[in-house]
């Protein structure tokens, strides 16, 4: 359907395969149309976990990676949802959704509560970790979507977000009792490890795929104290 030039300088792909389509970066399957349940499963078990006192609306989520777009769907679909801040590293992703890829999540772009920016999302969360410093978190919910996890990264540079400088500036962003959730296309027992000792535990919660292993969420919260 389209091959360009990504902002890494690799080529980005749209395929559409039958019914559906397909994204590939630089020859590597990132994600495709056809389910797409543990991208709504990350998003579903971060609002699940947010405290009862949070329950009623006003809920600010962050999603890293717009993707095919199932992960910002979830999320607006939730009546509670106030803001989906959406982060995509790229324009070509994001002009897709304005057109092939417009009906594969419900044109969530036309949503007047989902605001997109199209940036590196390990910049932005320096920026804004910095601003919450000053002004306060606030955000409830954030959920990482970005190449295929924490082993298996596909633009350079990706892997920052899983180390602890990375965590410490998304708990700052967080509110007391807020939540936050890893994609991840395969177990990663080091990074499960890293999250246990930052956030005083971590829960696995395993998506079955189409085939192979099952897709992984690595979900963490946030004091209500803290």
């Amino acid at each position: 359907m389209d091959r360009t030039v990504g902002a890494t300088g690799g080529e980005l792909v749209l395929r559409r395969a039958g019914e559906h389509f397909e994204i590939i970066s630089n020859g590597v399957f990132l994600m495709d149309t056809r389910d797409g349940a543990s991208e709504r499963e990350m998003v579903r078990a971060c609002l699940a976990a947010l405290p009862d006192a949070r329950g009623g609306s006003g809920v600010r989520v962050v999603i890293a990676g717009l993707g095919v777009g199932f992960s910002a769907r979830r999320a607006l679909d939730d009546p509670r949802v106030e803001r989906v801040h959406v982060v995509e590293l790229e324009p070509a992703v994001v002009e897709w959704h304005r057109g092939p890829l417009r009906a594969a999540a419900g044109d969530v772009l036309a949503d007047p509560r989902c605001e997109t920016v199209c940036a590196d999302f390990t910049a932005w969360l320096a920026e804004a970790a910095e601003e919450a410093a000053a002004d306060g978190p606030w955000a409830d919910v954030i959920c990482l979507d970005t190449d295929n996890g924490p082993d298996w990264t596909v633009v350079d540079g990706n892997d920052r977000l899983y180390e602890r400088a990375a965590l410490v500036r998304l708990r700052r962003l967080l509110r007391p009792g807020g939540a936050l959730a890893f994609w991840s296309a395969m177990r990663s027992p080091d990074f499960a490890a890293l999250l246990d000792g930052e956030f005083g535990s971590v829960e696995t919660v395993e998506v079955p795929a189409r085939a192979g292993e099952p897709d992984i969420v690595y979900l963490v919260r946030k004091p209500a104290a803290a």
